[in-house]
């Protein structure tokens, strides 16, 4: 395993982009962790949205985010239900996926949701080099996943990918 001095210290540029039909950007709790979470690791969030769950809006913004971060985190729109579809969305942009980025956030998840972390399709991939996340839409799993997993890793992530 590498340690922490394998990361460059490359200039993390985030974006935020949450996914929801019933929250406004006064109401949007999930989105102010992930800013909160890159701001609190002195990283610079470049771009925050708020669209509703409709594919082409989705990956329409992803793209617009790529434009000026190097990491996009996507929150909402990723489980089971009928109008959930950030997964179908932002997938097929890959490059290359992250599996163990689901893996790991659904292992970890385990121990506050149980059984139920079978409905997250929770995913990660690069697009020309930059990272890009698909997570929960739940402050618990956003909290989870944006300070635990996504910004002490994204260094390491992007020094890989080529940034």
């Amino acid at each position: 395993m590498m340690g922490h001095e394998h990361h460059k210290d490359i200039p993390v540029k985030a974006a935020v982009i949450t996914v929801s039909t019933s929250r406004t950007e006064k109401t949007d709790l999930s989105g102010q962790i992930i800013r909160e979470a890159f701001e609190n690791a002195e990283m610079e969030v470049v771009f925050q949205t708020l669209v509703p769950d409709v594919e082409e809006q989705i990956s329409s913004a992803v793209s617009k985010a790529l434009e000026s971060a190097n990491c996009v985190v996507v929150t909402g729109g990723t489980g089971l239900t009928s109008d959930d579809c950030t997964i179908e969305a932002v997938s097929p942009m890959f490059d290359k996926t992250m599996d163990g980025f689901g893996e790991l956030f659904r292992w970890k998840s385990y121990e506050q949701v149980k059984t139920a972390v079978l409905l997250s399709r929770a995913t990660a991939g690069l697009v020309k080099g930059s990272a890009v996340f698909c997570i929960p839409g739940s402050p618990k799993a956003v909290k989870l996943a944006s300070e635990e997993i996504i910004v002490p890793e994204i260094k390491h992530i992007l020094t890989h990918a080529g940034q």
